[in-house]
């Protein structure tokens, strides 16, 4: 099986997540722990946005036919009252922003547009038919279908389920993600590793990156580079949703990941990607467990979630389709790489957004690079060279 391109791969991922996924399982959340879950049912409007019509400015409510010339205030409106009157000719109401607009007028002047003595007001301007008025169910109808189900809730469709008068939400069960590390140089944080080993670092920052792509994240223990140990921990995660195993997943001799998965019987869908760094990532299933076979150097590992698990884990979720949020930009600093490879590397972003430059980095082992970064710059694998100004993408950290 050779390796895919990089987006014949992320294609492959959202094409066999989908075929399997089946029917997704939901609960009910308070609105107030919904944000960042998905919304497992659409949300319709209960009445018109706004049920009236509104005011926009502070001003004078008034007939348009009336404008230019001189009108009387005959009262006050403010927000959360109503008018009782009627606006009649050569007449106006004092309004606030957000209240209603009376009967009879159809317009709104902004009270810095005119002179105002007593309880005449000067009008020298013209004023078209609704002006400054937000009309009846300009926002929204009855009935009009808001959010979907599917969708992510952010702080903004938090607001509008509030005011759709959601105090409970059905959402999308979050992802069950087991997380195995393996390599009989891996020791836990609390050991002190010799100068062969190193700290368990993969585990913890996959169930970070788990967590924060909204996922329950279970990190099972390290499994050494011996086939029985390592048959018997994956067999752990059968009832996970997707499995992630950092970590021999390479040609080597003890590179034993991928001859476990398939004396297991699981069917592969890629072995390898063309990017750097994260050529030999491994995708597949076992029975009903999806699972990524991770490259076992840091940056790696952190890289593929993002580039591929987090989408499987969206997918997962309830999330009807999914993309990678790239940014273009331009580069601060020359950039170079060999073609053939979609290339990712540590870079830092301004804070604007408007400029980019590559960050030292001496390969994919090296965290300490990955901390000075925020960003990873997109390199497309037919191309070999950018200049300083050139327009190039960029995934942010």
């Amino acid at each position: 099986m050779s390796a895919l391109p990089f987006e014949q791969a992320r294609g492959c991922v959202a094409e066999q997540v989908l075929a399997g996924r089946g029917e997704v399982p939901s609960e009910e959340v308070p609105l107030e722990a919904a944000c960042g879950r998905v919304l497992a049912e659409p949300a319709y409007a209960d009445r018109d946005y706004p049920p009236v019509a509104r005011s926009l400015r502070d001003g004078f409510a008034l007939r348009s036919v009336d404008t230019p010339g001189k009108v009387r205030v005959v009262g006050e409106v403010r927000a959360g009252e109503v008018f009782q009157g009627v606006v009649r000719p050569g007449e106006a109401v004092e309004i606030m922003t957000g209240a209603p607009v009376p009967a009879g007028a159809d317009a709104v002047i902004m009270i810095e547009r005119v002179r105002r003595e007593g309880q005449i007001v000067a009008v020298e301007e013209p004023v078209p038919p609704g002006q400054w008025i937000n009309a009846r169910a300009s926002e929204a109808a009855r009935g009009e279908l808001l959010l979907e189900a599917g969708r992510r809730i952010g702080y903004a469709e938090v607001a509008m389920l509030a005011t759709l008068g959601h105090a409970r939400v059905r959402v999308y069960r979050p992802p069950r993600v087991a997380v195995l590390p393996t390599g009989d140089e891996i020791v836990e944080l609390d050991q002190q590793p010799l100068d062969h080993q190193i700290r368990n670092s993969n585990a913890y920052s996959l169930g970070a990156q788990i967590r924060r792509a909204g996922g329950l994240a279970e990190l099972l223990p390290v499994a050494p580079d011996e086939i029985e140990p390592m048959r018997a921990l994956i067999s752990r995660a059968r009832e996970a949703d997707l499995l992630l195993i950092s970590g021999g997943v390479s040609a080597g001799k003890y590179d034993l990941v991928e001859r476990v998965l398939a004396a297991l019987g699981a069917q592969f869908y890629f072995r390898g990607v063309l990017m750097q760094p994260g050529y030999p990532l491994v995708f597949g299933r076992l029975d009903k467990l999806l699972f990524f076979g991770l490259p076992g150097n840091p940056v790696c590992t952190m890289l593929s979630f993002e580039l591929f698990a987090r989408a499987a884990m969206e997918l997962l979720e309830g999330r009807k389709e999914v993309g990678l949020p790239l940014l273009w930009t331009r580069l601060a600093a020359p950039f170079r790489h060999k073609p053939g490879l979609t290339r990712f590397a540590p870079a830092r972003l301004s804070l604007d957004g408007t400029s980019v430059v590559p960050v030292r980095w001496r390969g994919s082992s090296d965290i300490v690079a990955l901390t000075r970064s925020n960003a990873f710059i997109m390199a497309e694998a037919d191309r070999e060279s950018w200049e300083p100004g050139d327009w190039i993408r960029v995934l942010q950290r």
